[in-house]
């Protein structure tokens, strides 16, 4: 093996610079050109007062500089892109089995909405993980305090005694029963051994999927199982002690798969809650059961990989590929976390929901990597345990890998049980660092954004890999109402954080490079946006249906910028989709979102964000629904999009969306009747062209709101009131002056 400074040192990872950078760089400053052309004609053209357009020409100058600079901070998203490659055959010749321990966190919080079948399926996979099963500790937070899920876990430690045996002798992949069933790629699997394990599954899961339509564990269950015992009639959800169970002891030498070989450490941790005590979400649940704390004392893992009960493991080799990086010798004492991206199984072939974050994932969090990012997102992360409890970064302080802690073998599962379950109480944080300097941190949405910000903040470097095989796959949003509310929870965490001590633009001035800072101003800058694009997408289009221009004429020199940045901006988002893997037809749906949800999603997080700041609000956490009516499953697999609830946010698109079509139709009648369509496209082309595009983009909605029969038709109170609204603001607008 080489030394660290060795002639023949070799390193586990290799770091490659994106291709054609210059090029783009060039495109690039040839659109900002246009943009500040575009600002020049706004602001030198201004119509005198009293005259008409004034209002809405200055709210367009508004925007327009809003969006020029907001595309200015995005491009440190493209700049620099970077993209890692691991050596796991180095690192198995270098290290073999002489590996650290690794402890995993699975976190869930409503056997309603996140069944326990799906959280089993993600616990049987990361436990099936290419890698030696002593050293494996899988932590399932359950922040719902269920017996179903309890219930669910013990049925799972008894399937992996063959499923881990069944993964490693065939190199199963993926190593989630029910994905790996599902896809029919068993062919050279012995038909006798696949029937035997098939069968076992088959048997856990309708035991399982019986106990939860029940409501209760079914009556001829083995009850006898001391930690059911935990569960009493005073229990509730946000009400009982500490329930925590060594399902399987990793430490117990009779903990065996099988074939005769180890099984990982299987641990069911519920925090303690009480109604006095703040919760704090997800990161009260990384922090105050805390499987940071807990698992310390349980098992002690060096690297802690934090995943959700719907992200199960879809390359069994992502342990090895995460150490590639943290166990490098050159370089792996700088990285506090290895980021892999959020992918999706149940995309439609078009994503008619954008579910899939393709551009985020294939091209701006490489982007971010380029400036020592990427940012975590609170799932498929490996951390270093030390850097998650606060630890500051030093030239001087490597870990010594190969070092174990074993401390408390002694004791007895149920005395280790006993002892640790203080470290879950509410009370124990009373005092503490825990929420503020150590573990995730407190009081924002998206505790996961700004923990990795002020991890980074401490000298600490991450890294982003994004393999060829995912690392991980979890569930997409079925229905509009819950992507929109999904993107209203990102965004409105995104802005708190702006907001909060720990914002980029103070916290990180100085301490993070000025690229990944404005890469994260990018994104805590989301909920801002819905301001300008609702006055850009109903403004021009009233003014339209007053005859009134907003925009220069086809015949003005000034159009070039206008056009140029258009069709440049547009063009290279299409290619870009494209590159990513997306189809024409899923960037079309990607541009229809991108409106719906910065005139919804957006615009209640900024609202619910300033009510926040002035006492009016409670922050919220919304626990995305994983279970889809098979109606609404059927006609996502069809591509057709959902509204058929009475969601508030349909009510702002359905009135915007009338307004565009009430506006274009008579501005175009006008036009054809009064003036002449040569004249007509001459004086108003941009504002025709910008109502036209925002009524294609509405087709599917104008469908939901007068021609569907089905459940998912545009409920008939939205659509009366929707043209209600449309019709009373265009009519308003009519008689303004």
């Amino acid at each position: 093996m080489g030394s660290e400074h060795g002639i023949g040192y070799l390193p586990l990872f290799e770091t490659r610079r994106g291709k054609g950078r210059i090029l783009y760089r060039v495109f690039a400053a040839s659109v900002f050109v246009g943009i500040v052309l575009i600002w020049v004609y706004r602001a030198s053209h201004i119509p005198r007062s009293g005259e008409d357009g004034r209002l809405g020409w200055i709210g367009l100058l508004g925007a327009e500089l809003w969006f020029g600079l907001y595309w200015v901070g995005t491009q440190s998203l493209r700049w620099n892109r970077t993209y890692r490659y691991t050596f796991k055959d180095r690192l198995s010749q270098r290290y073999g089995n002489d590996l650290p321990r690794i402890d995993i966190f699975v976190c869930t919080a409503n056997p309603e909405i996140e069944p326990p079948i799906m959280v089993t399926n993600t616990v049987l996979s990361v436990m099936a993980y290419d890698y030696p099963p002593e050293k494996i500790a899988v932590y399932l937070s359950d922040d719902g305090g269920s017996d179903l899920t309890f219930y669910a876990l013990l049925e799972a430690s008894r399937f992996s005694q063959h499923w881990l045996p069944f993964c490693k002798k065939f190199n199963v992949e993926p190593r989630s029963p029910a994905a790996y069933f599902s896809i029919g790629s068993w062919d050279a699997i012995e038909d006798k051994e696949f029937a035997s394990v098939k069968k076992l599954f088959e048997e856990m899961e309708n035991r399982i999927t019986t106990a939860v339509k029940l409501g209760r564990i079914p009556g001829n269950t083995d009850l006898n199982h001391k930690g059911f015992s935990q569960w009493n009639s005073s229990s509730s959800r946000r009400d009982h002690d500490t329930i925590l169970q060594l399902i399987i002891d990793g430490r117990d030498p009779n903990a065996k798969d099988i074939e005769g070989c180890a099984l990982p450490t299987l641990v069911y941790l519920a925090r303690e809650k009480r109604p006095q005590y703040p919760h704090n979400f997800k990161a009260g649940a990384m922090n105050a059961l805390l499987q940071i704390r807990v698992s310390s004392e349980i098992s002690n893992g060096q690297v802690i990989l934090n995943v959700d009960c719907d992200m199960y493991s879809n390359n069994s080799c992502s342990m090895r590929d995460a150490l590639c990086f943290f166990m490098d010798e050159e370089k792996g004492h700088e990285i506090a976390f290895v980021q892999f991206p959020q992918n999706f199984e149940n995309l439609t072939k078009n994503e008619v929901y954008s579910g899939s974050l393709r551009v985020q994932s294939e091209v701006e969090f490489h982007g971010l990597d380029g400036y020592e990012g990427p940012l975590y997102v609170g799932t498929g992360c490996f951390h270093r345990r030390d850097t998650l409890c606060g630890r500051e970064f030093s030239k001087e302080s490597r870990i010594q890998w190969r070092s174990e802690n074993d401390k408390h073998t002694k004791e007895s599962a149920d005395e280790l049980e006993t002892r640790v379950k203080g470290l879950a109480s509410c009370a124990y944080e009373d005092n503490t660092q825990w929420g503020k300097e150590m573990g995730l941190r407190y009081g924002c949405l998206v505790e996961d954004v700004m923990t990795g910000l002020t991890i980074q903040c401490l000298g600490w470097k991450s890294v982003y890999y994004n393999p060829a095989r995912k690392g991980f796959l979890g569930v997409a949003a079925t229905s509009l109402d819950q992507a929109l509310l999904q993107y209203k929870r990102w965004s409105e965490g995104d802005l708190q954080v702006l907001l909060s001590r720990y914002s980029p633009a103070w916290y990180g001035l100085g301490r993070i490079s000025p690229g990944l800072l404005l890469g994260y101003c990018s994104y805590c800058l989301w909920a801002p946006n819905s301001l300008a694009t609702v006055f850009y997408s109903t403004a021009p289009s009233l003014y339209l249906l007053r005859g009134i221009s907003l925009f220069p004429q086809v015949s003005s020199p000034w159009f070039l910028p206008f056009a140029y940045v258009i069709i440049a901006k547009y063009t290279y988002s299409l290619a870009e989709f494209l590159w990513s893997g997306g189809t024409v037809l899923g960037w079309w749906n990607d541009q229809r979102i991108w409106l719906y949800k910065r005139t919804t999603s957006y615009l209640f997080a900024f609202v619910d964000t300033m009510l926040g700041l002035v006492g009016f609000s409670e922050t919220s956490f919304i626990v995305s629904n994983k279970v889809s009516d098979p109606d609404v499953s059927q006609r996502y697999k069809q591509e057709m999009m959902e509204f058929g609830t009475s969601f508030p946010m349909f009510t702002i698109l359905a009135t915007l969306a009338m307004l565009n079509l009430i506006s274009f139709v008579c501005a175009a009648k006008r036009v054809v009747a009064d003036v002449g369509v040569i004249r007509g496209f001459d004086t108003m082309a941009l504002q025709f062209l910008l109502c036209g595009v925002l009524v294609l983009i509405n087709v599917p909605l104008y469908w939901a709101l007068f021609f569907r029969k089905d459940k998912g038709k545009m409920p008939s109170s939205i659509t009366a009131k929707s043209v209600l609204l449309a019709v009373f603001i265009c009519t308003c607008s009519m008689f303004m002056y």
